[in-house]
């Protein structure tokens, strides 16, 4: 086989010196075994995307105008009106009749278009931490009303910021400024995150579309989907279970996966009892990252950025980054887990207790506007 690049929404066969190498099936049986049952050949669908289809920003980013600067201050002023708490805001108290619709645009987006999108436009340093909160919770309410737990603590938000206080903070994701490998968040259907600060180089978001990676497995080697579906992959999250990686399920393609949990960390070596991933396993996880760093699109983010994407059928991670020593100049994400329960898809069984950890009424919740010290945040091991 020879070399693939980027042609349209899928990777060709071609010679050009910077293309993607898929190694053929070491076997007659996988060269000549077809998709799972039921899987499509092809998607074609809004989010089997490729990055050229967003030459222009305004494609994925709602900016701003001072109309809805306004509208955002009216509505923040009209919830605190109420004395409520600032878990307890919707679109009802949080009322945005132009703004509304456009978030609701983009909810709609999110789970039937291309899966993900950026607004833009707030400056943190407008409000306070309370009411930016408040405010991002607000719109929040218009994409997806549901908010979901991140640990067994009922943290709500996660604070996302660079410490290396200690070995084990170092080297966990959420507080590294390593690079990360691609991966999908354990639960929620969307997965949001305002940004309350930049770092002062990298950090960029960068997104892979699922379906599109689908499409280039069916077309080329369609035993890797065969092995992402198997149900024998053991994942350490840190709850030990086999289950596949990949779905099919309810005429939805869906993909939840991390590498750490698979495979461990230098800070977190996957325990000796557990089963270890087999060649095919291996091989199916490298040629899934391959093919997303071929895809991939970058997305330069701004201090007060608001980013959604859907958890099902977009991996994402993050580039490396250093802090400043100034305060403006120092990575601080605000992370939340959503679901909207009027868009939100079925989930399938090997994906059910997650949801129900994280979206079950009964349960604590906790929001912690700031980073916490000590064990507030649990550090899971084999976090995605």
């Amino acid at each position: 086989m020879g070399e693939l690049q980027v042609a349209g929404p899928v990777l060709a066969l071609g010679s050009g010196s910077n293309g993607l190498v898929l190694p053929h099936p070491d076997s007659a049986q996988d060269r000549s075994a077809g998709l799972p049952s039921g899987y499509p050949s092809r998607i074609r669908q809004p989010s089997a995307w490729n990055k050229t289809d967003f030459e222009k920003e305004s494609s994925y980013i709602l900016q701003l105008s001072a109309a809805d600067h306004a509208e955002l201050r009216l509505a923040k002023d009209y919830f605190k009106a109420q004395e409520l708490d600032g878990n307890l805001v919707h679109q009802d108290n949080f009322p945005l009749p132009t703004l509304g619709p456009k978030l609701q645009a983009v909810a709609d987006d999110i789970y039937n278009g291309k899966g993900f999108h950026v607004i833009r436009g707030l400056d943190p340093n407008d409000y306070s931490v309370e009411d930016l909160a408040i405010i991002q919770l607000g719109v929040q309410a218009y994409i997806a009303d549901q908010c979901g737990r991140q640990d067994h603590r009922g943290n709500m938000l996660v604070h996302i910021v660079a410490d290396n206080s200690s070995e084990i903070k170092l080297g966990h994701h959420r507080h590294s400024t390593s690079a990360i490998s691609f991966h999908n968040e354990e639960a929620g259907d969307v997965i949001s995150w305002l940004t309350r600060g930049t770092s002062k180089t990298g950090g960029r978001c960068i997104l892979a579309p699922v379906y599109t990676i689908y499409n280039i497995l069916a077309a080329h080697r369609p035993d890797v989907i065969r092995t992402l579906t198997k149900s024998d992959w053991p994942v350490a999250l840190p709850r030990f279970q086999c289950r596949p990686l990949m779905f099919y399920h309810d005429s939805k393609l869906m993909m939840n996966f991390g590498r750490t949990p698979l495979l461990g960390s230098a800070t977190h070596p996957r325990p000796e009892h557990l089963p270890r991933l087999n060649d095919r396993q291996r091989e199916a996880l490298d040629l899934v990252e391959a093919i997303a760093q071929a895809l991939q699109m970058e997305i330069r983010t701004r201090s007060g950025d608001l980013h959604f994407i859907n958890n099902f059928n977009i991996l994402h991670r993050r580039e490396g980054f250093v802090d400043g020593a100034s305060a403006d100049e120092k990575r601080h994400l605000v992370r939340m887990r959503l679901r909207s329960s009027t868009q939100g898809w079925s989930i399938p069984e090997g994906l059910h207790q997650e949801w129900a950890d994280a979206f079950a009424e009964d349960g604590p919740k906790t929001w912690h506007l700031e980073p916490m010290p000590g064990d507030a945040f649990p550090l899971r091991k084999y976090t995605n």
